[in-house]
């Protein structure tokens, strides 16, 4: 069975698949920790009725029921992308070297290799920020690159 694993930016991720019957089921995992099951309505895949909302706690728990071992190697899989090349999430604090500072001033694809490809503030999603773009305490950075360069901009970011 395929499953399409979707990034949702500043919600998360869903997993998505067709079973037996021929009905797309998708389960999103958000970034607060919880998890939606949902059923899509027809081939809009933002076009779906929430089945069921669960806690982490909840999910671990029908998780389990369901076989966990066997469904995190599946998902474990589906996130090997490019070899060598990752994705990080890294949050600006206050009282940091950055925050209230212009993103170009941390020069971090110059020092670290690595990209800051979005800034996530609350609910909105800012892609491609320019080095113009001030930085707030709470700011989430999606940062692409190696894991050396990912641990790189964090420790620039946070000095």
């Amino acid at each position: 069975m395929d499953v399409n694993e979707v990034l949702l930016p500043g919600v998360g991720l869903r997993y998505e698949f067709v079973n037996q019957d021929g009905d797309r089921i998708g389960v999103v995992v958000r970034r607060s920790g919880d998890f939606e099951l949902v059923v899509y309505e027809g081939a809009d895949p933002d076009e779906a009725r929430a089945v069921l909302r669960l806690t982490e706690e909840e999910a671990d728990t029908l998780a389990e029921i369901l076989g966990a071992p066997r469904i995190a190697e599946r998902f474990a899989d589906l996130t090997k992308e490019v070899p060598g090349l990752s994705a990080g999430q890294i949050e600006v604090r206050a009282g940091t070297p950055f925050a209230g500072r212009p993103l170009g001033d941390t020069r971090a694809r110059t020092r670290t290799g690595a990209s800051i490809v979005a800034v996530v503030r609350g609910e909105q999603v800012i892609p491609s920020p320019g080095p113009e773009r001030v930085l707030h305490p709470g700011d989430v950075l999606v940062v692409i690159g190696t894991h050396d360069g990912i641990a790189a901009v964090e420790q620039i970011v946070r000095g």
